[in-house]
């Protein structure tokens, strides 16, 4: 009959000792793991600022949990739930986030440079929906390795500068595994040397957009605004601009089938 008194005294050591961290202390995988399942049902789930880096915290549900400002640097999330969180200004460089799911998830200045985003959960249907749509503001994405499907998302000013985007369909019957763009706002975002083949941003706004050096064979560009952007030194083989505004355009010879702003 003792050993009961003695396992909640245990949890309750466990508890007292998550609660001293600072916010700059390191929390091991362990430590957050108990921070989730003890916050009440209904609660939120505060990590604000703490040092998570290197951990291994995949298959957690962090849906709505406050991350802003955390260190996750190299951190595994893979199939993490981060539906709904707050993750502005949080470091994310090289971490896994495979199969993590984003739907609505905020990463305003978020460091995600050399992070891995592959088969990431943007939708609860088939396709993304602005209601869905996550937010990517200032964030830097730079020699970040993806295939995202990012419609609709709000990624203005976003540093996608040397990222690897390009899709191999040689093996693809439908195509289905790219990065899409379509409906974004990119407005300002930096793409500088980054491989976007195949990739898709039809209607996307894309006003002053720097693609400078990028790789952009076979990338379709249908419906997109590009006012102001820069294409100098771009590859544009193959890349459709059917129906693009493309009004003070740097960089590209005059395409046909395209037209300007009205």
């Amino acid at each position: 009959m003792r050993l009961r008194p003695l396992r909640f005294a245990a949890v309750a050591l466990m508890l007292a000792g998550t609660s001293r961290l600072h916010a700059g202390d390191h929390m091991t995988a362990a430590e957050v793991r108990t921070t989730v399942t003890s916050t009440p049902a209904g609660g939120k789930i505060d990590l604000t600022g703490r040092n998570m880096s290197g951990d291994n915290l995949s298959g957690l549900d962090l849906s709505g949990a406050d991350l802003s400002r955390a260190n996750l640097a190299g951190a595994n999330l893979y199939g993490v739930k981060l539906v709904g969180a707050n993750l502005t200004a949080a470091d994310l460089s090289g971490a896994d986030l495979t199969f993590t799911w984003i739907i609505r998830a905020d990463f305003t200045r978020a460091n995600l440079h050399h992070a891995q985003l592959q088969t990431i959960v943007t939708s609860t249907a088939l396709s993304n929906t602005q209601a869905e749509a996550a937010t990517f503001v200032s964030a830097d994405l730079s020699d970040a390795s993806m295939t995202v499907h990012f419609s609709f998302d709000n990624m203005r000013g976003a540093d996608f500068s040397h990222a690897m985007m390009s899709a191999d369909m040689s093996n693809q019957s439908m195509g289905l595994l790219r990065t899409e763009f379509d409906s974004a706002d990119l407005i300002g975002a930096n793409f500088a040397d980054a491989g976007l083949g195949h990739v898709t941003f039809r209607f996307a706004r894309l006003n002053r957009a720097n693609f400078t050096g990028a790789d952009l064979r076979d990338a379709d560009f249908t419906g997109a605004y590009l006012t102001g952007a820069d294409f100098t030194d771009a590859k544009v083989e193959g890349a459709k601009f059917d129906g693009a505004t493309l009004n003070d355009v740097t960089g590209l010879t005059r395409l046909a089938g395209t037209r300007s702003a009205q």
